[in-house]
This record gives C-alpha cells, structure tokens and sequence, in this order.
C-alpha cells in the first residue's frame, strides 16, 4: 500500500465511525454532534463486549476502569458478541474486536448506529495489520486508539485535531505520541455530564435499529457519505442514511504514512 493511499483523507465511528468538530486548546466543549444514549437515569449501565485477543486485553479493561471515573455512566466489559470478526454490534452495546484486516489504511474505527440522535449500538474495531508492526506495537498506542474509539461511541469528539502540538493528557486528543495520551481527563468527564445533562422518557441500552443487509462496514466504500476531514487529512467521519431517521456514522484514524 502506497504512502498516499494511506494518508488520504477519508478513524472512527463505524455506524458512526468517531469524527466531531475540533479544537485548538483544551475545551469540554468536544460532544460529537447531538449523538447519546437515552436512557432515563444518570448514571447508566453499558455492557463493552470483550471480542478483543490476549494482547488487547489489559488496554480494554484499563478504558473501561477509566471512563467508569465519570459520574454519568459505568462500562462492564462483558462477554463478546460479535461472533466474528466484522464486529456485527448488538442491541443496546458497544462490541469492541481486533483483526487484521488489512492493509486498508486504517488503524481504527468507531461506528455507532443512530435512531435520530440517540444511539442504538456501537462496535469499536482495531486494525492487527497496523498494529503487528514496529510503529503501533507498543501499549501506548494500543491504550489511546482503544481509549478514544470507546470514548466516541459515548457521544464525544476530539478535544485537539493537531497531531504534532504539545499533549493534552488525554485519549481524546490527536497526536504523533500517545505516551501521555492514554486515559481520559477531567474535560472529558466534564463533557459527559453536558451531553448526558438531560433525561429521555425511553431508553435505547437494549433498542436496535437494522443494521443494514448485505453491507460490510469494513469496506470504506461502504461508509457512505465523508461528512468531514479532521485537520491534517488523518481522521475522517462518514455517514451511511438507511432512511427514517436510521444511520450509522463511522469515525476513521487512518495510519500515519511510514
């Protein structure tokens, strides 16, 4: 794969994959667009199925410990139910899985599907093929991308876009070294209580929207519609519209070139 396939514009939020509006300084002003769970009291239980191998493991369990910190909502990570590696997502959770799947460009996504504005469900998927190599080998990375992805499915953006600015402290920020970037922090939880501030009369932690036959949301071609290109060209959120109101949004990382 060329350098320029890979740093075309074009990270996360599969249905929908992760991409909000960017800053240049640290803000709790960072929601992805008006998407959140309804749901009828604070905090809110969410179920993160554990499809991940051995070596994802222990960056899983530290993201969910981490957002558990907030006061709106408490993540378990749970039995997967992906059942294989297109990370099918099921009613009312996020599943999380990692597989090579190939040389594609990107290196994560985050995809909700969306009834309106609240979700519905959620699958966060890493990309083996990346990270198997020397570049995104290490628990630094693994604990951003991890970090970040689930952080979307939640409803947030980015706090920074800017990749190669000084670190904010948190998995919500763009950059080119994850070392001080791989846990939430304080604007972030801040930012969930402002998006998760009002109560709905429903909830959707167990509402399904279908998911679309025949659609393999691995496939970039099938993401439907780019909605943005992050700065910098490395991250982009693409919306797929199945109709009524139904939607699944994908937030793409893509991979720095070598």
């Amino acid at each position: 794969m060329t350098a320029s396939f890979r740093y075309r514009v074009a990270v996360l939020g599969v249905v929908g994959v992760c991409v909000v509006g960017f800053q240049s300084s640290p803000s709790a002003d960072h929601a992805w667009g008006n998407y959140h769970w309804a749901r009828t009291a604070n905090p809110f239980t969410l179920d993160l199925g554990d499809n991940v191998t051995a070596v994802w493991d222990a960056s899983l369990r530290t993201a969910s410990a981490d957002w558990n910190q907030s006061t709106i909502l408490d993540t378990v990570v749970d039995t997967g139910q992906a059942r294989n590696k297109q990370c099918r997502p099921q009613a009312g959770r996020v599943e999380v899985c990692n597989a090579a799947y190939g040389n594609n460009g990107w290196l994560g996504i985050a995809q909700i599907w969306a009834s309106g504005s609240h979700i519905t469900q959620g699958s966060v998927k890493m990309n083996d093929t990346y990270f198997n190599t020397a570049q995104y080998n290490t628990p630094a990375w693994r604990a951003l991308v991890v970090c970040q992805e689930i952080g979307h499915t939640f409803g947030l953006d980015h706090q920074d876009e800017t990749f190669n600015n000084a670190n904010l402290g948190t998995c919500m920020d763009y950059t080119n070294n994850p070392n001080t970037n791989q846990h939430p922090n304080a604007h972030d939880y801040e930012e969930l209580e402002t998006i998760y501030a009002h109560l709905d009369s429903t909830t959707t932690v167990g509402a399904e929207v279908p998911r679309g036959n025949g659609v393999d949301l691995d496939v970039p071609s099938e993401w439907g519609r780019l909605m943005r290109t992050h700065k910098g060209g490395r991250a982009q959120t693409f919306e797929r519209d199945f109709g009524n109101g139904r939607k699944v949004i994908t937030f793409v990382i893509w991979a720095q070139p070598e």
